[in-house]
């Protein structure tokens, strides 16, 4: 991890008539940092990590992801990351090589680039003998591991990963957290949501949302010190359930 600011986020609101989803959030992320987004269904997560992907427009606030600002620039920052979710990473009717030809083409790759790196990135996985198996044929776990491979298969400056791990058994989860350090060590970012709050001690800095708004930013130790809870989960019930359910 480096000084360097990747994402910049100063007061960012969105609004969906009168329901706030995002409640001036302001936060920065640093390039190489693994940056877990914690909060509970309904806590803005997925809303914010759309508007930081270029897919939705902030309604007031600063944002810069990659150096580009998006409200003018949403299509240059597409190119500059990568993003995977649970719920669609991959096309289930097409090979494992027709997923990494059409990803790569959609990152801008150029076809000679995407041949040659194709037989590179299987081996890394030891997926060489799926390369002609259907996707939605192979077990979770070994789709989940593609998926995002293929994700940072670009070299993007920053990956968002919206519940990645969800579903998979427990030494899958390791294996996929031992590629997400390997990608940072390359300078990658990581902006990872997860209801595993297990995961969350894997992260550099952590943030914990509650009802649209962030209710504190630390590292996972600083966290646990300053309300005094052996674990993130406990950080998390004591700070972030809504106010009618406290």
């Amino acid at each position: 991890m480096t000084d360097e600011k990747v994402i910049e986020v100063k007061d960012l609101v969105k609004k969906f008539g009168s329901f706030i989803a995002n409640d001036h959030l302001s936060f920065n992320v640093h390039r190489g940092e693994i940056f877990g987004f914690l909060g509970a269904n309904g806590a803005g997560k997925t809303t914010a990590i759309r508007i930081l992907s270029g897919l939705s427009k902030p309604s007031s606030g600063e944002v810069k992801v990659a150096g580009y600002d998006i409200y003018r620039h949403a299509e240059q920052v597409k190119r500059h990351i990568g993003y995977m979710c649970q719920k669609f990473s991959l096309y289930e009717d097409l090979t494992v090589a027709e997923n990494i030809m059409l990803y790569g083409g959609i990152y801008g790759m150029p076809g000679k680039e995407i041949k040659n790196k194709t037989g590179t990135l299987l081996e890394s996985l030891d997926f060489t003998g799926y390369r002609k198996r259907i996707i939605g044929d192979l077990p979770l776990g070994i789709r989940q591991k593609l998926a995002f491979a293929v994700a940072i298969f670009h070299k993007p400056d920053i990956v968002f990963l919206d519940e990645p791990t969800g579903g998979v058994d427990p030494i899958t989860r390791r294996q996929f957290w031992e590629m997400i350090y390997k990608a940072a060590d390359d300078g990658i970012t990581i902006f990872v949501t997860t209801h595993y709050m297990d995961e969350a001690e894997y992260c550099d800095r952590v943030s914990i949302m509650s009802e649209g708004k962030i209710i504190d930013i630390d590292s996972p130790a600083q966290l646990k010190k300053k309300y005094g809870s052996p674990s993130i989960q406990d950080v998390f019930v004591k700070i972030a359930r809504p106010a009618n359910n406290k």
